[in-house]
């Protein structure tokens, strides 16, 4: 159907079908983009819902900036707004520049649309086709080789691929037509990337021997999405079961018990709703194997972009990150305060303190009577008793006066405390960076 109907028809009809939500272009300024944005701006059902395009300039080539102004010039021509936005892509987490650079785009997306709006992407059948072949080669199951949704969230937006059934094809004959100026961006020939290796080189000679090879990866795609969503019903409400609120981890046993066609994708959606990336099977094997370890050790499964933890019965995921060195005490009258591992402490509601605190950080052997308790405690055991978590223990904020311990962040309060806080009328509030 894709290619007897012209860009512009395809679009005016999936508008049709899908009139909610203003509309923004993911404009990169390369072909495909640049027909989808062109085709947009001359529909008026588009018009109405305040089009507007958005570029991400990831500073990775030394033509970005220039690029940045072209998608400017390009969407002014067109009586459309586009926001340039630069990227901080970050190279360190060890998950390629690819990933890295991708991280970084969807966290503006995320960031700068507006409720409810569709982010559009010029997305068609061949990335489809690519798509699959490279979850395929990398082993995913049938989520993966279900390739891209058409639709899914992205931060209060929706990410919303409507090309997904057109050739490319139809997006360079528009572009040709219309002589529509196009960025070319070079690092889109190297073929030492897989995607561009498996465009330039296996889907050419895939389609000199199956003419019909995209159509039918394509097909089976749509298989696998079926399939997937069928799935995805047991392993929502099996995850509904399995977190806890509060801490946002798994139940490891409950976990460990569900089917692998359940557990799989259940996990990934876990860490990908935290921005972490999915395990290797390898890796979800071993966090598997983990599942079962004795009390007392704390095993932790690492890979680049992110880490699970296994304590007291449960999974734990965080970002990697480098643990800093505890520094100095730091004065504190109630003012928010930024700890070194990234969390905070405050109070709530916002007031000042009449007596300053230091704020200190564990070394060892410290003791505090909570109010109401007849006994003074050890901080090592409050931790245990009260489900810290290890990998929070050495920023815990501890509120000292003077030379006393009278505070273990808002867990633990002397009686001494109590009053401090109790005439500022406010308690303090920690939250951990990790």
């Amino acid at each position: 159907m894709a290619e007897r109907v012209s860009l512009s028809d395809f679009l005016r009809q999936a508008l049709y079908e899908h009139p909610d939500g203003q509309l923004c272009v993911a404009y990169s300024g390369g072909p495909d983009s640049t027909a989808l944005l062109h085709a947009l701006a001359h529909l008026p059902a588009a018009r109405t819902r305040d089009l507007r395009a958005i570029h991400v300039d990831h500073g990775l080539h030394a033509q970005s900036a220039r690029w940045a102004a072209h998608c400017r010039a390009f969407s002014a021509a067109l009586g459309l707004a586009c926001d340039v936005h630069v990227a901080k892509v970050d190279r360190s987490g060890g998950i390629g520049l690819e990933a890295a650079a991708r991280h970084a785009r969807y966290a503006i997306f995320a960031e700068h649309l507006h409720a409810h709006e569709r982010l559009i992407f010029g997305h068609h059948q061949d990335d489809q086709a690519e798509t699959v072949l490279l979850k395929l080669l990398r082993g995913a199951g049938p989520e993966g080789l279900a390739g891209m949704r058409a639709e899914r969230p992205v931060g209060p937006g929706l990410a919303w691929r409507p090309l997904l059934d057109v050739p490319r094809q139809v997006l360079r004959d528009y572009v040709q037509a219309h002589d529509l100026p196009c960025i070319h961006d070079p690092s889109n020939d190297d073929r030492q990337l897989a995607r561009n290796h498996l465009r330039h080189e296996v889907m050419p000679l895939l389609k000199a021997l199956w003419p019909q090879a995209t159509i039918s990866i394509t097909h089976s795609a749509a298989l696998c999405r079926m399939a997937a969503n069928t799935l995805q019903q047991d392993w929502l409400a099996a995850f509904e079961n399995l977190r806890d609120d509060a801490s946002n981890s798994l139940d490891a046993g409950g976990w460990l018990k569900l089917p692998s066609a359940l557990r799989n994708p259940l996990l990934a959606h876990w860490l990908h709703a935290q921005g972490l990336s999915a395990p290797t099977t390898a890796q979800r094997q071993q966090i598997e194997r983990q599942c079962t370890a004795q009390e007392g050790q704390l095993p932790c499964i690492r890979w680049p972009g992110a880490e699970v933890h296994v304590w007291k019965n449960r999974l734990w995921a965080l970002a990697p990150g480098n643990q800093p060195s505890p520094p100095d005490e730091m004065a504190w009258q109630g003012e928010p305060l930024m700890l070194p591992d990234g969390g905070s402490l405050t109070l709530e509601p916002s007031a000042r303190l009449a007596t300053a605190l230091n704020v200190r950080w564990r070394s060892g052997g410290e003791r505090i009577k909570p109010a109401g308790d007849r006994h003074t405690r050890d901080l090592r055991a409050l931790f245990q008793s009260g489900a810290i978590p290890p990998w929070q223990r050495d920023f815990c904020p501890l509120l000292y006066e003077g030379d006393q311990l009278i505070a273990v962040a808002d867990r633990w309060l002397s009686a001494r405390a109590e009053t401090i806080f109790r005439e500022a009328r406010a308690r303090p509030r920690w939250r951990p960076g990790r």
